[in-house]
């Protein structure tokens, strides 16, 4: 029998449909399985009154001897004119013609193939493909066969029924990929439930199960076959919630998503309107292992009328909230050519704009309504939100600030950016903070003493991100965040007499802090008298854009140029030290001077969790105050 050309293409077309097109060969079943879902369809809707959705099935039959896989479905079937239409011009779709040819009112209709190459796809397992279908209402039965682009054959045939059966004759196996794979149980199981689990119509296939043998010993069993649905067909997100138990959600939570336990809220909605789409998305009690690392993906499972597009898209979801695990299932997305992948479109922004709104507002309800909840989710999760901040340069400030908590100096807890402004003084001008690893070193710094003393508030903030998100932010509720460290005017009110006595102060010690700054060197921009201690002697704080965490922090990291703060060595007038300083001056010991500068500028440094810059000199300094 003579073979037919392709109608307009040619090998290098149908060479570009099964090596270029599509990225992973599991994807062949996927659409072999929708097509027999969209032929279903076509006949629900075309055929006579009263069929039922339940007299439908899509049935798999593998066969490892004779190495093929037959998919088969009882829809309307294809005409000799129609396998040659749709099946003999490669990207013509049968389905997208039916869908454009559909009457108002036929909603539930759910046609999933849109361009005509999902079938050509089963050319990247089997080196021939044999189709037969008998359309439904007629008598004649037809046969398809090619095998690839040097043509195809047409020819009558016969089957019992109507609807169409595709054979799929398996390559054989290479070093590289094993095609027996496809004709197996689990692996068929596996793909169906990936891709195809939500098809409306059961797919079945005959299975080996085991069971008691009858009349046999204890513990001796029987294998025996069985026909089994192999699909949930009803996607959990299209029920209504009325419907839907909570341990429902835990076991699509687990199963699909790897989550242990429950997860810490569930989210379930539909929309309709411009973009019309329903998720069901996971916030996790807990984070994976790997979610702080290079190696995690975030993303939702993308469903278009049920079948799975994607694994993880992360258009969908902004990385700030890339904890949230779930689905969106929507038949208004742009899909490329081979359904693989999403092409950005406008659709897709309206959804991820809405899924953000969504799980922001679903947060800040946990944050006012389960405070204990939320800040069991914020120790876990909080960094992300930070980070969120911090690479927008502050732009998502309205929608991610209130949702961010730092520890309160005075309310010992956890504590929002609103919660602390209700709290200020009615004189207080800045927010106030201070850095460190850990609340307790934090709570015992230097630079804290007097501003706690003076009963302000402040926020501990431990978080390596922090420091610097503070700086993107720059104020909240047009109130200035202070660093605790920063130098200059921490904004604390005084009164004229202890101004009086600073001035003098430092006017009187001018020459000594020159003469100390001389000795220190590039080590620090100056040497000053601090309104900010009270019972130690020394602390640093610093000028300009670089803060003492900040330098550790970029220090840290494996760079060349070491990143330096402007560093000002403050010293507590009121402290025992200061008097020696003062005696050492005036008797012109400048060596002994000198000892004394290094010592309090490396109890500083130490202080603050910083290197000493040469631990030798340090070491020999104490000893020669020891002896």
């Amino acid at each position: 029998m003579a073979k037919k050309q392709f109608k307009a293409e040619s090998k290098k077309l149908l060479d570009m449909m099964i090596n270029s097109i599509y990225t992973n060969k599991d994807i062949f079943l996927r659409e072999l399985i929708s097509n027999a879902s969209d032929a279903i369809d076509k006949l629900y809707y075309e055929g006579p009154e009263g069929m039922s959705r339940d007299d439908f099935y899509i049935a798999i039959e593998p066969d490892l001897e004779e190495r093929t896989l037959s998919i088969i479905d009882n829809g309307i079937g294809m005409t000799k004119e129609e396998l040659e239409q749709n099946l003999g011009t490669i990207a013509k779709s049968g389905s997208l013609e039916f869908k454009k040819s559909l009457e108002e009112g036929a909603d539930d209709i759910d046609i999933i193939g849109q361009f005509g190459v999902g079938f050509y796809s089963a050319f990247m397992v089997a080196d021939k493909v044999t189709v037969v279908s008998r359309k439904f209402g007629q008598e004649e039965c037809w046969q398809w066969e090619s095998e690839g682009a040097d043509g195809y054959t047409v020819f009558e045939s016969a089957m019992v029924g109507h609807g169409t059966r595709i054979i799929l004759h398996m390559k054989n196996n290479t070093e590289d990929f094993n095609y027996d794979d496809y004709m197996m149980e689990y692996k068929i199981r596996a793909l169906v439930k990936k891709y195809s689990d939500y098809i409306r119509y059961p797919i079945q296939m005959e299975v080996t199960k085991t069971r008691p043998k009858e009349g046999g010993e204890d513990n001796e069993y029987e294998s025996y076959t069985d026909i089994e649905t192999l699909n949930s067909m009803v996607p959990l997100w299209k029920k209504k919630k009325s419907e839907i138990k909570p341990e429902e959600y835990t076991s699509l939570y687990q199963t699909k998503f790897y989550g242990q336990g429950e997860p810490l809220r569930t989210i379930h909605y539909s929309v309709e309107g411009v973009s019309s789409f329903s998720a069901l998305l996971f916030i996790p009690e807990r984070p994976p292992f790997n979610y702080f690392t290079p190696d995690y993906e975030k993303g939702l499972q993308l469903y278009s009328n049920g079948v799975l597009i994607m694994d993880k898209c992360a258009d969908l979801i902004p990385d700030y909230f890339g904890f949230v695990r779930g689905i969106v299932d929507s038949d208004d997305l742009a899909l490329n050519i081979s359904r693989e992948t999403l092409q950005k479109d406008r659709q897709v922004k309206n959804i991820a704009k809405n899924i953000e709104k969504k799980v922001r507002n679903e947060l800040m309800n946990m944050l006012e309504k389960d405070r204990e909840t939320y800040e069991e989710f914020f120790t876990k999760f909080g960094l992300s939100i930070k980070f969120g901040l911090y690479n927008s340069f502050g732009q998502l400030k309205d929608e991610l600030a209130d949702l961010i908590l730092f520890y309160s100096s005075s309310e010992k807890k956890l504590v929002t950016l609103k919660e602390y402004i209700s709290r200020m003084k009615d004189d207080q001008k800045y927010i106030y903070y201070a850095t460190g690893k850990y609340y307790d070193q934090i709570e015992n710094l230097p630079q804290v003493e007097m501003l706690l003393d003076k009963e302000y508030e402040i926020l501990y903030m431990t978080d390596d991100v922090d420091d610097f998100l503070i700086r993107i932010l720059k104020n909240y509720d047009d109130k200035e965040f202070k660093s605790v460290s920063t130098g200059g005017d921490l904004g604390i009110e005084e009164s004229e007499e202890e101004k009086k006595e600073m001035t003098q102060k430092e006017e009187e010690s001018r020459d000594m802090l020159d003469k100390m700054r001389g000795m220190l060197g590039d080590r620090v921009k100056d040497v000053r008298i601090s309104n900010r201690l009270k019972s130690n002697p020394v602390c640093l704080t610093v000028e300009g854009d670089v803060s003492l965490e900040m330098e550790k922090v970029m220090n840290s990291m494996p760079v060349k140029d070491k990143v330096k703060s402007e560093r000002i060595l403050e010293i507590n007038s009121s402290h025992p030290v200061f008097e020696s300083l003062k005696k050492t001056f005036d008797a012109g010991d400048d060596e002994k001077l000198r000892v004394y500068t290094s010592l309090l500028y490396d109890q500083a440094l130490i202080i603050e969790g910083l290197p000493l810059e040469d631990p030798v000199a340090f070491s020999k300094h104490v000893s020669e105050l020891m002896n």
